[in-house]
């Protein structure tokens, strides 16, 4: 059965962000998950594909302002989805596309907004599906809803352990299906969708964008 075809059948994800050695000291890496079923299972990875020494430069002094890719694979190590990051100064931005047709999926758009956590999830068209406005003190938590106002899924960031809050930025997120109307697109823009929120909400990085 293919990532698509599991994701299709099953009501939650966990988003597992990997951490490196080197993050204990403050060197930021390659951002890598492991996105895993209900049950435990392994279900695929992300990673992010920028190396070598110009990658590793970017990264320490440019953070996510910069531009850079992310593939999603499936459990065998097949490419799943591209993650595009184009370069921002402001309101961060990730495009999704089907990685083996290179078919524009849809995209997560930070929106402007003082108190707010702001972006959308929408259609290459520009045309929004969902839209999340969850306030800053509501930090753990991020509501997808639609243009009728109905909740459609729900990401929560869970904690993952004192030694790991302390000494890294490494984050576990889960994510839940609440309207099992969502189609095929919509849940693969809700699986990028959670490593867009730790890239811009948790990531030391981020915090200066």
């Amino acid at each position: 059965m293919s990532l698509s075809q599991q994701i299709s059948h099953i009501p939650a994800l966990m988003i597992r962000q990997r951490k490196e050695l080197a993050e204990l000291i403050g060197f930021e890496t390659r951002n890598k998950y492991e996105i895993n079923a209900p049950d435990g299972r392994v279900l695929g990875f992300a990673a992010e594909q920028q190396k070598g020494f110009l990658g590793a430069v970017m990264r320490q002094f440019l953070g996510h302002w910069r531009t850079f890719e992310i593939l999603i694979f499936d459990a065998q190590r097949r490419p799943f989805l591209v993650a595009r990051h184009p370069f921002r100064f402001i309101f961060q931005r990730l495009e999704i596309l089907d990685a083996d047709s290179g078919r524009p999926i849809g995209a997560l758009q930070q929106r402007f907004s003082i108190i707010y956590k702001r972006f959308d999830v929408a259609l290459p068209d520009g045309r929004v599906l969902m839209q999340v406005s969850s306030p800053f003190w509501r930090i753990w938590t991020f509501r997808f809803q639609g243009a009728d106002g109905r909740e459609r899924a729900v990401i929560t960031k869970k904690w993952s352990g004192a030694l790991k809050e302390i000494f890294t930025d490494a984050d576990n997120f889960a994510l839940e299906f609440t309207d099992p109307s969502l189609g095929d697109d919509e849940r693969k823009l809700l699986l990028a969708a959670a490593i867009f929120i730790d890239l811009k909400y948790f990531e030391q990085k981020a915090q200066t964008n």
